[in-house]
């Protein structure tokens, strides 16, 4: 028998736009405990999509969290010898998850100069449907649509 479950952690809201959302971003943006530094990366890049796009930049980077969150995506599972990789749901939490671990991974990858600059980039990106995070989302369905042959192994 496993051990008990752990208790889910509630975070905190951030100071400026009162959002949990935007906490869990800075808490993954975040490098060695330096959250203020985080803070100030996410505030400017969103300041910076604002004054592109001309619309709310906290609800562009909403909208390119949710073109980049997945809905399917595949795992590993072993029957008879064989490893297929079976097509699942992904839950909420885990779809929001991925989503900013691939928006900010992406983000790093860019050329621009400063890491705010990087970001903004890749929300602005991803709020019109393209980038490197969309293109990671659209691999992972297109495998999750070439493997629906296996979905009868889930478990």
């Amino acid at each position: 028998m496993r051990k008990a479950k752990p208790k889910k952690r509630y975070i905190l809201p951030d100071p400026k736009f009162n959002d949990t959302l935007v906490t869990k971003f800075v808490n993954c943006l975040m490098i060695d405990g330096k959250k203020s530094i985080a803070y100030n990366i996410f505030y400017d890049a969103v300041e910076k999509v604002e004054a592109k796009v001309g619309e709310n930049g906290l609800e562009v980077w909403k909208k390119a969290l949710n073109n980049i969150a997945p809905s399917v995506e595949v795992k590993s599972r072993r029957v008879g010898g064989a490893t297929f990789q079976v097509p699942m749901e992904v839950r909420p939490e885990r779809k929001m998850s991925l989503g900013i671990k691939w928006m900010i991974n992406y983000a790093r990858k860019r050329g621009e100069k400063t890491m705010m600059d990087r970001l903004a980039g890749e929300i602005m990106a991803a709020a019109k449907g393209e980038g490197a995070a969309v293109k990671k989302k659209d691999d992972t369905h297109r495998m999750a649509e070439a493997n629906k042959a296996f979905s009868h192994f889930r478990f």
